[in-house]
């Protein structure tokens, strides 16, 4: 029977706007959240984005996994709230702000005050939320927009006041002076965590500078690559048990002392005497000149000194170490173990030196470097000037260098609950795994405490007031208590509606003002779980039922920031982890493998994708590649084409092929279903409940990357096995119970698969549960494939030995096929035998039940079976040089030839133990099965061909017999070619006249009821007029035909 004939293409982009209308219409997320109402909890944390900016590829990967899991869990009778968030406050908006007003945050709040600044942010806050809403609906995601959460309301703000004052009470809060990273082009001090996400390749100076000491005609060399530090240069640090030499540069005559071991890459450039040595311990304590008189009166306060640290090393530069206590970490931590008081900050929060530096005030650091450095050497300061390339921090934001230095800002102190944290991670499921020792768990280990204050205007601002008499501070952790003390009650909690809020307590002298700054943006998005219910203050029944929430999903750089800041204030507030459950997608990269770039234009934006391919194959990409796994990813469009090709059209197909039949059949459901006992009935369907078993196993381990490549063989072995064996069933004339039994099995498989998918692929698999609907003759119950319980595995229809059988059938159909191709005979000529050859006697007897399609599918007269594999193939052993290249090295070549030089028993011997042991002069080394490779090899004189689970013998002798049997078949592909290219459907009856001679002729007349029944021919002639017909030739010999369709 032939083939259905083309129809128009289906259009994946118009079926996917049809179901988000038919979503629209049944209003079906709201649908599902109603369905699930009171049932079990199943919390779910979204972290919330800047609307200042348009989704990318990257949020909608993070977005697809922010789908999938909650589809999953509703189907499986949870409750899945989904609210959106929005992040309001922090740099990304008060930078377009900046733009946008063409000056600094600090010149328009004296220009518009601190009210009308906000009011600015406000106004483009949510910039593109009609974009986000756009893309995200598209991308298939149900999420409630209209209910979501701003980080800017004021009932969200009052949670992370609560937040706040939680760990003040816990003592957890606390003022300090810390160097930290600044970015100069915003003002403001960034969290550890963001300093560390835009590193890049620069130059800068490296100079080495002379300090004259006090008490000795010799110099200190020190060495620095941010010469705009020097003029607050207040120390000099060495090691303790480092030794330095005192050498004479014979150049200049002076006496400087560096570390012993860097004086070989001095001497490169100078010629030195060695004069003496000493140990930082011996320096300690002398006094110098300073290079620079503008903090002359420091010396009073004890700078200008040599001081020692532990932290100094003679990887580079002199090994004494200029320290500018204001402008790093190290320099500040040593100036306060040695006890100095000395002090000096000349550069502010804009990167621009002070009138406390009146050579270069006004100028940014970075640009007065050339000019220092000329002061440098006109003082005859300066003894060596070279250029570095090294990895430097920039800002995230605005993409500019970052400066260290000194704020006094307020605290979490993390270090004191460092345990709490690593024992919340213990709790944590990470996917990938190694995630949670490793990127994370080390972040963990290195936590310093979390600097949360901003010298900023658009946020929440700190809930402290401080006693400006007293000093004392006090924290107020609601709306509720700020009325109480100051007899205002706020309707907002920005700046503009609290800093001017006072008051005083009775029995104290002193009024109580709030301090200026706000809190970090990652405090507030740390503080969602508990914020987004307005959690103490509501919702405490709902909170307490699902936290630490059930799963969240972010990228891999949120391992430094939200999934840190979660788990900080989690095990600080409660000490337990915030959640149960996390997929960490890796980056995505544009195809280049560079950033994705609007201006490079390296990328196709992703609602144009969806466009083209659909929104379904986005997802199954994204959702199918390394990023699930935490790993880079480079994004191709044609990895989403390629999902049309492998799993959407195929899927499609299937169903497309089951609809065709059945409506030349007349069958429907409704009709009647029937069970028969087809091999490849109950296979398809065993294999479909190991599927759902294998889904509900890695989607409760949150393995994605496990679900997915399951799915897709699924598919494969549907439409490219189950289908193609049983086509013939569903061709047949009549309708037999058999046939009936074909269709209820296609049915129910495709009707349970679009379950299966829902969560995956959901616009495809909606469609396909409508469309089997539609076959049915029924409406849909319920509406949408996504109100269903999941499927659950039925373990009576699971038949592991018969899934073996077929897929070593479809081991040796393909074996079969390579061997045909080496042999170049094609399918269409039938061969006499085949053998299976495989030493498991029970194996081989489940295979004789689907003995009948191997004949087909290799087009096989006869199959035989053997369990002496010794007869057929030989096994050899080879060397995994990749593994033992690292280990073994100069060894690899005798280890190699040992190996190879395995004899069977010793192989055999490998494959049941695991492991074997050699001996090559003298050493002895043990190999493992991963180290060692087994392979097959035919052995001499047979049509042997194996892979490392079953071989076959195929008998590849030609008879004229067989040749013309393949001439049959080929004369079938002409006509069938013939009747689609005239556009016959598949039911056309047709008349075939024919002219052939010779062997060809043979052929048609061997075969001619095989010919006819394959083609629907009703009347089979052979005596087609000269010059009439279609001309064709089959293995050199002409053929004539004519195809007419037949009235039925």
């Amino acid at each position: 029977m032939s083939e259905p004939a083309d129809s128009a293409p289906f259009s994946f982009v118009e079926m996917e706007h049809d179901i988000l209308k038919l979503w629209r219409d049944t209003d079906a997320f709201q649908q599902s959240l109603t369905n699930t109402q009171g049932k079990k909890p199943y919390i779910f944390y979204d972290g919330p984005p800047f609307a200042t900016g348009l989704p990318h590829h990257g949020h909608l990967v993070a977005s697809t996994i922010k789908d999938v899991v909650p589809r999953y869990w509703t189907m499986k009778g949870r409750y899945v709230m989904r609210r959106f968030g929005w992040d309001c406050h922090g740099l990304p908006v008060e930078h377009e702000i900046d733009k946008q007003l063409g000056m600094s945050a600090q010149d328009a709040v004296e220009k518009l005050g601190v009210a009308g600044y906000n009011n600015e942010c406000r106004a483009i806050v949510q910039r593109y939320v009609k974009e986000w809403r756009h893309t995200i609906t598209r991308i298939g995601r149900w999420i409630d927009f209209d209910n979501d959460y701003k980080t800017m309301d004021a009932w969200y703000m009052e949670s992370v006041w609560w937040v706040f004052k939680e760990l003040w009470d816990k003592g957890l809060i606390y003022q300090g002076v810390k160097v930290v990273p600044v970015s100069t082009a915003l003002g403001t001090p960034l969290a550890n965590f963001e300093a560390t996400s835009n590193y890049q390749d620069v130059q800068d100076p490296a100079i080495t500078v002379l300090l004259k000491l006090l008490d000795e005609d010799a110099y200190l060399a020190i060495w620095t690559t941010t010469p705009w530090t020097l003029p607050s240069n207040l120390a000099v640090c060495v090691g303790d048990d480092i030794e330095y030499s005192l050498v004479r540069d014979e150049a200049s005559g002076k006496a400087i002392y560096l570390a012993t071991e860097r004086l070989a890459d001095y001497q490169v450039a100078s010629e030195f005497s060695v004069l003496g040595t000493a140990r930082g311990r011996e320096l300690v304590g002398r006094r110098y000149q300073p290079v620079f008189d503008y903090f002359a009166e420091k010396s009073a306060e004890g700078a200008f000194v040599v001081i020692s640290g532990d932290y100094v090393t003679t990887d580079s530069g002199t090994g004494l170490v200029h320290q500018a206590p204001a402008f790093g970490e190290d320099d500040y931590k040593a100036f306060q173990a040695s006890g100095l008081d000395a002090f000096a900050c000349p550069v502010t929060l804009h990167g621009e030196f002070t009138e406390e530096v009146p050579d270069f005030a006004g100028r940014h650091v970075k640009d007065a470097d050339k000019d220092i450095i000329a002061a440098l050497k006109a003082k005859g300061a300066l003894y060596r000037q070279e250029v570095i390339q090294h990895s430097y921090p920039y800002c995230y934001r605005s993409d500019t260098p970052l400066i260290y230095r000194a704020i006094p800002s307020w605290y979490v102190r993390v270090t004191a609950i460092k345990d709490n944290l690593k024992a919340a991670n213990e709790k944590i499921n990470w996917v990938p795994e190694h995630i949670k020792h490793g990127r994370f768990g080390n972040w963990l280990d290195g936590a310093i405490d979390w600097a949360i204050s901003r010298n900023r205007v658009w946020g929440t601002p700190l809930p402290v007031w401080i006693n400006d008499e007293t000093g004392k501070a006090l924290c107020v952790g609601s709306i509720e208590e700020l009325y109480e003390y100051t007899g205002v009650r706020v309707s907002d909690l920005h700046r503009e509606y609290v800093d001017d809020l006072t008051f005083q307590i009775a029995g104290e002298a002193g009024t109580y003002r709030r301090i200026e700054e706000v809190l970090d943006c990652w405090f507030e998005s740390g503080s969602m779980p508990y914020a987004q219910l307005h959690y103490p203050f509501e919702n405490e029944q709902v909170f307490n039922a699902g936290f630490p929430a059930e799963f969240i999903a972010e990228g891999l750089d949120q391992t430094r920031g939200w999934f840190y800041t979660l788990t900080v204030l989690g095990a600080g507030l409660f000490d337990q982890p915030a959640f149960r459950n996390v997929i960490v997608n890796g980056m995505v990269m544009a195809e280049d493998g560079k950033k994705m770039s609007k201006s490079l234009r390296n990328y196709t934006p992703p609602d144009e994708l969806m466009e083209t391919y659909g929104a379904d194959a986005l997802r199954l990409y994204s959702i199918n590649s390394g990023l699930v796994k935490g790993e880079e990813q480079r994004f191709a469009d044609s990895g989403v084409r390629d999902m049309v090709r492998r799993a959407l059209l195929p899927w499609y197909n299937a169903y497309s092929f089951l609809r065709t039949y059945a409506e030349i059949d007349e069958w429907s459901p409704q009709k009647g279903q029937h069970e028969g006992d087809n091999i490849l009935d109950q296979w398809i369907m065993s294999r479909l409940q190991t599927l759902k078993q294998t889904v509900a196993t890695e989607m409760e381990a949150y393995r994605l990357y496990n679900v997915v490549p399951a799915l897709f063989a699924f598919i494969e072995d549907l439409t490219n096995w189950y289908i193609r064996l049983n086509r013939g069933r569903f061709w047949g004339e009549d309708i037999s119970a058999d046939k009936i039994a074909a269709y209820s099995t296609l049915y129910e498989v495709l009707l349970e698969l679009s379950k299966v998918m829902a969560p995956f692929a959901p616009f495809l698999s909606e469609h396909l549960y409508q469309a089997l609907a539609q076959l049915a003759a029924q409406p849909a119950q319920p509406n949408s494939v996504h109100l269903c319980d999941y499927p659950e595995a039925e373990s009576i229809k699971v038949k592991p030995g018969l899934e073996t059988a077929v897929e070593r059938m479809q081991q040796v159909i393909l074996l079969g096929r390579q061997k045909r191709e080496e042999v170049k005979i094609g399918l269409r000529t039938p061969l006499s035998k085949l053998t299976i050859v495989n030493s498991d006697q029970a194996l081989l007897d489940d295979m004789r039940s689907i003995e009948r399609y191997v004949r087909e599918e290799l087009n096989v007269q006869a199959v035989e079976y053997a369990t002496d594999e010794s007869a057929y193939i030989e096994l050899c052993a080879k060397p995994n040089f990749p593994l033992l290249g690292k280990r073994l090295g100069k060894r690899m070549k005798a280890f190699a030839a040992a190996i190879d030089a395995l004899t069977p028993e010793e192989i055999a011997a490998l494959q049941q133990s695991g492991d074997v042991a050699l001996t090559v002069d003298g050493e002895t080394e043990s190999f493992n099965t991963e180290e060692v490779r087994v392979q097959q090899q035919a052995r001499a004189g047979t049509n042997t061909v194996s892979n490392s689970q079953i071989a076959v013998d195929l008998n590849c002798e030609l008879t004229p017999e067989l040749v013309r049997g393949g001439y049959a078949r080929e004369v079938v592909n002409r006509i069938q070619r013939a009747r689609k290219d005239m556009n016959f459907s598949v039911s056309d009856r047709v008349a075939v006249n024919f002219a052939a001679t010779g062997q060809l002729a043979q052929a048609i007349d061997e075969h001619r009821d095989y010919v006819m029944q394959e083609t629907l021919c009703i009347d089979l002639a052979g005596d087609l007029a000269a010059g009439s017909g279609a001309e064709t030739e089959i293995d050199g010999h002409p053929l004539r035909f004519t195809l007419v369709r037949q009235a039925q």
